[in-house]
């Protein structure tokens, strides 16, 4: 007789786990195979095997063994039949499989030319058409203190890459944009953390971020398609995204308005790299190579479109993030951060530094 203490685990497990002892194909056929062998377990001690059997092979292969989920056909009966499965087997195009986790068929999705659509990592509605016309030569002229900090720190980064990269302006927009997607994600989650903190809405400033930080994501995903990143340029993404990550993640506690200032010439910088980018292509220096497939569907470039459009559209997405960041962190600007008590006390410290050092210099 199996002991109490583990019936009532038995009876935890299946009521916390239904799907995990499910009854598939899959399952019964693997069960069937070993059913006919004797095991001991401490857990359900020796004998016969087969509900014990049945449990551990139906938890660990079915659920535990694979991320993806089991498939089950929808639209008929299944009577268990060897010959059913053989045909659904020689025939994948006659079965509707189910292969989402809670079995439901996921929907196909169509582009305009009938075609269907290919890329999970976003989706029809997120596409759009870069505004291409926005001024690409406004600069925020660095007044107060902690704007010049900003400024002269993003110079100075800038000095190890230009001497690193060189003219591989290809390898360049790969690498960085590994680094720009951290603002926007580090920003968005520590104003829902606040907006979570406090019972308050963002103002949208959480979408927005969020967003900017996609749309970061989204350009590295296009260069990954034009070059591809040898391993020690992978070693050295991994170091500076978790030293730049630390530090912009502390630097945002304590003042979001300089965090947002350093990104913003962040973005300056990139749209001078990336009009060195069109130089290059222009003079002939880089081939202008067809745009990758992700490109043409996540910004509706043409069919015929290039390398050079791909890197167009893209500084334009960099002059609209700059915008953004020289708002957010304008002066007169009073945004959804304003400090809660302990990091308030910092704020005015640096408030205090920044306009002593104002009347000094």
């Amino acid at each position: 007789m199996m002991p109490s203490r583990v019936g009532g685990s038995m009876i935890l497990v299946r009521q916390l786990g239904l799907r995990m002892f499910s009854t598939s194909s899959s399952a019964v056929a693997v069960v069937r195979a070993v059913s006919g062998a004797q095991f001991n377990c401490p857990f359900f001690g020796s004998g016969s095997s087969s509900a014990a059997s049945a449990a551990i092979l139906r938890f660990l292969p079915v659920r535990m063994a694979s991320t993806s989920a089991a498939t089950a056909s929808v639209g008929g009966k299944d009577d268990g039949s060897s010959k059913g499965q053989a045909s659904a087997a020689a025939n994948p195009s006659d079965s509707n499989q189910m292969t989402s986790y809670w079995g439901v068929a996921p929907r196909k999705l169509f582009k305009e030319d009938g075609s269907e659509w290919r890329w999970s990592c976003f989706r029809p509605w997120d596409t759009y058409m870069s505004d291409t016309t926005i001024d690409l030569k406004k600069h925020h002229a660095p007044t107060v203190f902690l704007d010049k900090i900003a400024y002269w720190m993003v110079k100075l980064l800038r000095v190890p890459t230009d001497i690193f990269f060189q003219r591989r302006y290809g390898c360049r927009a790969m690498m960085l944009e590994t680094v720009a997607a951290v603002p926007g994600m580090v920003g968005g989650m520590l104003l829902h953390l606040r907006s979570l903190r406090r019972f308050e809405h963002s103002g949208g400033w959480v979408r927005a971020l969020l967003e900017e930080a996609e749309n970061e994501r989204m350009h590295l995903m296009t260069f990954m398609e034009v070059a591809q990143p040898r391993w020690y340029e992978r070693a050295i993404v991994i170091a500076v995204q978790g030293i730049f990550f630390n530090a912009y993640f502390v630097g945002y506690l304590l003042s979001p308005k300089f965090a947002h200032r350093v990104v913003g010439y962040l973005e300056e910088e990139a749209i001078h790299s990336y009009t060195e980018f069109l130089k290059e292509l222009d003079n002939g220096n880089i081939e202008n190579v067809p745009a990758p497939m992700i490109a043409k569907d996540y910004w509706r470039l043409p069919p015929d479109a290039t390398l050079r459009d791909v890197v167009m559209v893209v500084r334009a997405d960099e002059a609209h993030h700059r915008d953004v960041n020289h708002f957010a962190s304008a002066p007169t600007f009073t945004i959804f951060w304003v400090k809660d008590a302990s990091v308030a006390v910092v704020a005015v410290f640096i408030r205090c530094i920044e306009m002593f050092l104002s009347r000094i210099c």
